[in-house]
């Protein structure tokens, strides 16, 4: 559950993180893998 936790900050920190519309892709693109790889971890773990 802290994986997903600290998933989440980081998605939100990258967003902030943004100032133009390209960036704001870039940024959208990484939280997603993000998000994708702690999905995965945690169906590993299970």
């Amino acid at each position: 559950m802290n994986i997903i936790k600290i998933a989440a900050v980081f998605a939100f920190g990258a967003l902030a993180a943004c100032e133009t519309i390209d960036g704001a892709g870039r940024d959208i693109s990484t939280a997603g893998q993000v998000v994708s790889d702690t999905a995965r971890d945690v169906q590993e773990d299970l």
